[in-house]
């Protein structure tokens, strides 16, 4: 029983010891991610966000970027980022800034509300139908913020989502189509409210401003 206790004891010691903040610029494939909490005035809750900027954002002090913002980000931050810094190897993509938008957990009870945020109003679900206030969160606090702390072009913003944020990408390319440069939508899932996507959409912004839109669909996530 002693020498038990006296394993624990040595276990116990070893993990508090070896427990500390993750020093990202080790793990080349993220590189020196930054990171900021956000209090949405608009929505009442906090957003963990994550920033790569480019290898030689301090040495280009007078060029600005265009800028992806990734929904989902605590899935698709690591995943992509790391995948685009691969390939910068072969100068196989332009410089840019990265921008992981995560809620911190995966379950509603942990603050995850995709479900909401992403999505238009559905007569089969009603917590469904947040896209406008979290389009507004994006619009009025969270754009702006990237943009005065790093220099962002605002002219070349791009967003990505995936199947419920790949919704919401669509949402915004067609409520507010200049918010963003570029969108792009993978497998978004809009098996409960496709009529809201087949609707015509009054637009009310000015003429002259066009965006990109590419949409991925495939069988094998």
């Amino acid at each position: 029983m002693k020498f038990l206790i006296a394993i624990a004891a040595v276990l116990l010691t070893s993990l508090s010891t070896a427990s500390t903040d993750l020093d990202t610029r080790f793990m080349q494939g993220l590189g020196d991610a930054q990171y900021q909490k956000i209090e949405s005035e608009t929505l009442g809750r906090p957003f963990h966000i994550f920033i790569m900027l480019p290898p030689d954002y301090d040495q280009a002090a007078d060029q600005r970027y265009p800028t992806i913002y990734l929904l989902d980000g605590g899935n698709m931050f690591p995943l992509l980022g790391s995948y685009y810094r691969y390939l910068k190897l072969g100068e196989d993509r332009p410089d840019a800034i990265i921008v992981g938008i995560s809620y911190g957990s995966d379950t509603f009870a942990g603050g995850n509300y995709r479900s909401s945020d992403f999505t238009a109003a559905s007569t089969e679900r009603d917590y469904w139908g947040g896209a406008g206030k979290f389009q507004s969160f994006l619009s009025d606090e969270l754009l702006p913020m990237i943009e005065a702390s790093y220099r962002s072009r605002s002219d070349r913003r791009i967003i990505f989502g995936q199947s419920l944020g790949g919704q919401f990408v669509l949402y915004t390319a067609l409520t507010k189509p200049s918010l963003f440069w570029g969108h792009i939508a993978s497998n978004p899932a809009l098996h409960r409210n496709l009529p809201f996507f087949m609707e015509d959409h009054e637009q009310t912004e000015q003429a002259g401003k066009p965006s990109k839109l590419f949409v991925a669909s495939g069988s094998l996530d």
